[in-house]
């Protein structure tokens, strides 16, 4: 029994046009970690809805597993915000994207999402070097030796020199996310050769992005990291094209720059 007669109002609320003035689609592995904290942390919360799913996916980090993934990406990508645009659609995950290719990516996930614009952790840091002014880079992975090498091949095959190529020999994407921010800033010192101009450090798991200043004080150059990248070429693809500080100096810069 209801304790009263329920009112339906005549009069209908004003509504937005959008909760939010943007939107970002945001695709992650099942085991991330990382990517969807350090979204929340570089995005301004009024401005920009960051919408996030997950893509099933099995460690060991090899590329057979990660280029396994890509039949099961235009289903992730149907899963954000079904029938409504978005502004740009991230999927994040620097190997795989490599391992898969780009324009792969790019297919699969705007057969979910027409029109959007797609943003890849690898394609957004060669914008950021591009931005930076940026033709030589030493290079820092978590992964083994067997993943490190296709992006090394990515970057060079893209016109980029390569100082130096180091890698941290993990298996497991959990685990890299565990690596401690100042272990990270340690390896990224030993990995940064005096030739390079500025330092990449791969992999969306790892804690980089929020110590890219940090790191960029104990090598005296720009750092690049595979999510603050994203960040940064997400924002610019919603029109927010002001700086931002606190997340190295690739966050000052517009996405046009250096071009």
């Amino acid at each position: 029994m209801h304790p009263a007669e329920i009112a339906q109002t005549t009069r209908a609320p004003a509504l937005d046009a959008r909760p939010v003035p943007r939107r970002i689609g945001l695709i992650v592995l099942a085991t991330d970690h990382t990517s969807e904290r350090d979204f929340a942390r570089m995005t301004p919360f009024d401005e920009v809805g960051v919408y996030a799913t997950r893509v099933a996916y099995a460690n060991p980090t090899n590329p057979a597993n990660l280029r396994a993934m890509q039949p099961r990406l235009t289903e992730a990508a149907a899963l954000i915000l079904p029938d409504e645009p978005l502004d740009a659609l991230c999927f994040s995950c620097t190997s795989a994207s490599v391992v898969i290719g780009d324009d792969a990516v790019e297919a699969a996930l705007r057969a979910a999402k027409p029109g959007v614009p797609v943003v890849t952790p690898p394609a957004a840091a060669r914008d950021g070097f591009r931005a930076l002014g940026v033709g030589r880079i030493s290079l820092l992975t978590p992964y083994t030796r067997a993943t490190t090498a296709p992006m090394a091949d990515y970057f060079a095959g893209h016109g980029l020199g390569l100082a130096s190529v180091t890698c941290l020999g993990f298996e497991d994407d959990r685990e890299m996310a565990r690596i401690r921010p100042q272990a990270l800033v340690e390896a990224a010192v030993a990995a940064t050769d005096a030739r390079a101009e500025a330092l990449f450090v791969s992999c969306t798991a790892l804690r980089s992005a929020e110590i890219a200043e940090a790191i960029e004080a104990a090598i005296g150059r720009p750092v690049v990291t595979s999510n603050q990248a994203t960040v940064w070429r997400c924002l610019r693809h919603c029109r927010i094209d002001r700086p931002f500080h606190g997340h190295g100096r690739l966050l000052h810069l517009p996405a046009e720059a250096g071009r």
